[in-house]
């Protein structure tokens, strides 16, 4: 049977398309554990944005799928619905899948008549997918398959949960990179893969999918196979890493014993980049973030969240940033972590959300502020209410969700108020502030990929500063007349199709 796998194109207001293509994981990862008999395609349409529609016709016609699936995202959904219209139009019989974390999470914005789903997997989809294949291939039923919710004569069943897997053993195969059917995966010019050493998050942050995904646990492959995953990434041309752990820096140890096999595997000429919290790394930066450094990690997405005690016990991530001495908190542990990593040349993209209950525009300001002085790179969003978290509930119950287009939950379009401020208000602050911090950091990008930066300025600096004229630039139109032709090109970059 011939498998067809689709990413979506919609991508991330900090991860502009000219700087960053990274590959979506999920769809390889299900390439590689599907039974070898089966040929499969993987596509990440972020590769084509212009051109999606052709690009989606293209591919149905050189694959003639039996079964078509996507991974969505909840701001990628009113896009997956007109992706699956096209796939119908085009081959009405094709059986089609949806998994990821929007459809795991809210299942039934999939089975409403003229969605055009027969499937939905749930959670982890790797064994999943799998045995549904299998069944479609054998004419068996699905009441069987753990994690899937099919459509049936009678109208739509929910199988239970499937367990979140160990990790351990050889059920969940290396990803099959050779499945790619686009090309063009790059970070900053040099060509990029991502890789994943473990699963999982045992906080319990408001803002969070990851537990609602999966629960709160945490579990490790071996680093057997994550050296191997590395050496075909690099066999596959990468060379930079997004290592896709929910939260690499849970275990230390482990952590450090990872670099160390990276150094010790002679895998550190890659430039890597990971995503950690500020606790362990100031905790332990006389011993990790050296390794760090020597085991070729440039990037850290740095989980600073909030600078304010009061917004951190609302996002419940107050924990995972706190230094201790003797057992006992002592004080927040963002600065130490920024410190220790700037130490060694290690970069930081700073992970802030504003825009919470409470917040004043005095309370956003000063995270604001704290980013531009002390972070390389921001990545500051807004509190999005997810399907099924915590979070959603609380903005429920307050009756601050102002918006609910769903291709505008993004995490950089403010769609839920404060108290005090309304969503435009919030989003503004964030926007006028922002793109100069995106413009300070050009200089260290120059100094590590300076030909990527002779290329392409002219398009980073348009892409920065979107809905921009001469006149603005000069201070002769207002800023709040800029921002607005920025949200007008911002909406209609999310029309793909």
């Amino acid at each position: 049977m011939n498998i067809l796998l689709l990413a979506m194109p919609d991508s991330f207001e900090h991860m502009p398309t000219i700087a960053v293509r990274m590959p979506n994981g999920a769809l390889a990862s299900l390439a590689g554990n599907i039974d070898e008999h089966h040929r499969v395609a993987a596509a990440d349409l972020i590769l084509r944005q212009d051109r999606v529609r052709e690009t989606v016709e293209q591919l149905l016609r050189e694959h003639c799928p039996g079964v078509v699936g996507l991974s969505v995202m909840t701001f990628q959904r009113k896009t997956a619905f007109r992706i699956i219209e096209l796939i119908r139009s085009i081959l009405p019989q094709v059986r089609i899948v949806c998994g990821g974390y929007d459809p795991s999470l809210a299942p039934d914005a999939y089975m409403h008549n003229g969605a055009g789903v027969d499937f939905i997997v749930r959670g982890e989809g790797e064994l999943t997918f799998r045995e549904l294949l299998r069944a479609i291939d054998t004419g068996q039923g699905f009441e069987a398959i753990l994690g899937l919710t099919y459509r049936a004569n009678d109208g739509w069943r929910q199988n239970p949960a499937r367990p979140v897997h160990s990790l351990e053993g050889d059920d969940i195969r290396l990803p099959k990179r050779s499945a790619r059917a686009l090309s063009g995966y790059t970070m900053l010019g040099r060509p990029v893969d991502v890789v994943e050493t473990s699963r999982g998050c045992t906080f319990d942050c408001g803002f969070c999918s990851i537990i609602e995904m999966r629960g709160r646990n945490f579990h490790t492959y071996s680093f057997e196979r994550v050296l191997a995953d590395i050496r075909d990434a690099k066999a596959y041309g990468a060379r930079s890493i997004f290592i896709v752990d929910d939260n690499i820096s849970l275990n230390v140890k482990r952590f450090e014993a990872l670099c160390q096999a990276i150094i010790d595997a002679g895998l550190n000429d890659i430039a890597y980049t990971v995503q950690a919290m500020t606790s362990p790394i100031a905790m332990h930066a006389e011993t990790l973030v050296p390794l760090m450094s020597k085991a070729g990690f440039r990037y850290v997405f740095l989980g600073i969240e909030n600078i304010l005690e009061d917004d951190l016990e609302f996002l419940k991530a107050s924990a995972k940033n706190a230094y201790r001495e003797n057992g006992r908190r002592t004080e927040n542990a963002t600065i130490r972590a920024i410190n220790a990593l700037h130490a060694n040349k290690i970069h930081v993209v700073g992970g802030l959300i504003v825009g919470n209950p409470d917040d004043t525009l005095e309370s956003v300001r000063t995270n604001l502020e704290f980013a531009r002085k002390y972070v390389d790179w921001p990545y500051i969003q807004h509190p999005t209410p997810y399907p099924g978290t915590p979070m959603t509930k609380d903005f429920k119950a307050r009756n601050l969700i102002k918006i609910d287009r769903m291709e505008e939950y993004d995490g950089t379009t403010a769609v839920v108020a404060t108290e005090h401020l309304e969503p435009e208000e919030i989003e503004f602050e964030r926007w006028r502030v922002e793109r100069w911090m995106k413009t300070a950091h050009i200089p260290a990008v120059i100094r590590q990929e300076p030909w990527f930066v002779l290329r392409n300025w002219p398009k980073m600096l348009a892409h920065t500063f979107r809905g921009s004229s001469w006149r603005s630039m000069l201070g002769l139109e207002s800023e709040r007349k800029v921002f607005a032709r920025y949200r007008q090109i911002r909406a209609a970059e999310r029309t793909y199709l």
